[in-house]
């Protein structure tokens, strides 16, 4: 099985321009919370992301009474991400090694084609034995940084 396979489609995606504002009003009107960072939507380029989480951490656990750009919040460097041709062992290899729930799948050329969610992992795989395995390992809790 490929990354391709079980990958949900991506539409929504917002501009390090937009505001956090319209970024946490089209995770709640699309229900997610993961938006990929494109640096235009015409090119679909990915530049970054940007989840619920680093709103909540980075901007209102910050008292930023702005409203900011995403690219003061969003995550934009070492990003996790798969080719549409990524064997899915290797999918669930990454996920579990960075503890991340959602990896974009880009072109070669870089543009965003979809994203693989924790949720698409234990929907959508065939093999339920190894989706548990890899849904603890991502879900490990994480020491506080305090």
């Amino acid at each position: 099985m490929k990354a391709r396979d079980i990958m949900t489609e991506y539409a929504q995606v917002v501009i390090p321009t937009d505001s956090i504002t319209h970024a946490a009003a089209l995770m709640r009107d699309s229900n997610i919370g993961f938006l990929p960072v494109v640096e235009d939507r015409e090119s679909n380029h990915l530049v970054g992301v940007i989840t619920d989480r680093d709103i909540t951490i980075r901007h209102v656990a910050a008292a930023d009474e702005n409203d900011c750009l995403v690219n003061l919040h969003m995550t934009g460097r070492d990003l996790v991400t798969v080719s549409p041709d990524a064997d899915i062992a290797d999918v669930h290899e990454l996920m579990s090694r960075h503890q991340v729930r959602r990896i974009p799948v880009l072109d070669a050329e870089g543009r965003i084609l979809g994203v693989i969610a924790q949720a698409d992992v234990a929907v959508k795989e065939e093999k339920p034995k190894d989706i548990s395995h890899v849904l603890a390992e991502i879900s490990a809790p994480a020491k506080p940084d305090r």
